[in-house]
């Protein structure tokens, strides 16, 4: 059986008084609606308070997103300019392969084995990036290629530090080999004799000159014709007063009929270095320099090692 409440109403101007019943259920489920209704009240206000408070902030969060996106198109603008160093940057490196390539032709000089590199002259063509597109959806790809390029320059740059170490190292091997390859005159004057059979000038009969004979005055200055030490200086009989220079890698000068010597045996000597006098010392029928070049032991012919 539900349980009811009464309640009598009565009023101050004497009417009949009125008698209201209603359920305990009636008067929970009114409950519940009073208090679904304040709690809805309640929502509302602070619905309303953060929706007040987000637009409230709504401005300074325009102002951020439209800072975010300034800095965005910078950041693209700076990744294009990135792009266009990194394609700068890929010419120079191939520029200066192929100014390493060019200097190994002119010197004659043999390409290393696998010193191509990826930016060599013989290595596959490395596109460009391409610095036009549109980076509002490209950028994301274009910073990919740009590390990848990044990489190739890396080795790319490693490459032409060792070619370019090679190479100096070649060129200074052959910049000692010429500086130690006979190749002026070692004196001034007139060629009296040169190298191959002749008639001797003692006996009539035919023999074989080893080397170049220059006439001139006594006391001419006689030169070293590459750099080089000195092996020897002093008399050997038939050629008189002689002073030999060693080259190295199996060449040797000698000067002989002399009229002084003004190096010694040991000292070092540079190309162009005056190191005797002209004389007639030795079997000489007048003053001269008797030239020899020899190779490996074996005499060769002066007149290919004059080069003035």
């Amino acid at each position: 059986m539900n349980q009811k409440m009464t309640f009598y109403i009565m009023s101050h101007s004497g009417a009949r008084i009125r008698e209201l019943t209603i359920s305990k259920h009636m008067i929970r489920l009114m409950l519940l609606f009073l208090c679904g209704l304040f709690l809805a009240f309640v929502w509302m206000i602070y619905d309303y308070t953060r929706l007040f408070v987000a637009a409230s902030e709504l401005p300074v969060l325009h102002s951020e997103l439209m800072q975010s996106e300034e800095n965005l198109g910078i950041q693209r603008q700076q990744i294009q300019i990135f792009a266009k160093e990194l394609n700068l940057l890929k010419s120079r490196i191939m520029t200066l392969s192929e100014f390493e390539q060019k200097i190994r032709t002119i010197a004659n000089l043999q390409t290393p084995e696998g010193g191509e590199g990826i930016f060599g002259l013989g290595g596959p063509q490395v596109e460009d990036l391409d610095t036009r597109l549109e980076l509002s959806e490209t950028h994301a790809s274009l910073i990919r290629e740009m590390h990848d390029r990044v990489v190739q320059l890396d080795t790319g740059s490693l490459e032409r530090i060792d070619g370019f170490e090679t190479l100096l190292k070649s060129l200074e091997n052959q910049r000692n080999l010429l500086a130690v390859t006979p190749a002026i005159r070692p004196a001034d004057g007139w060629v009296t004799s040169r190298f191959g059979y002749r008639t001797s000038p003692f006996t009539g009969k035919r023999e074989f000159h080893s080397g170049l004979d220059i006439a001139n005055r006594i006391g001419t200055a006689v030169v070293a014709t590459a750099d080089g030490v000195v092996s020897f200086a002093g008399d050997r009989g038939a050629i008189g007063l002689v002073v030999t220079v060693d080259h190295g890698h199996g060449l040797v000068t000698r000067y002989g009929h002399l009229h002084k010597a003004l190096v010694k045996a040991g000292q070092k000597v540079r190309r162009g270095e005056v190191i005797a006098k002209m004389g007639n010392s030795g079997r000489s029928t007048g003053p001269h320099v008797h030239y020899e070049v020899r190779l490996n032991g074996v005499p060769v012919n002066p007149g290919r090692y004059i080069l003035d």
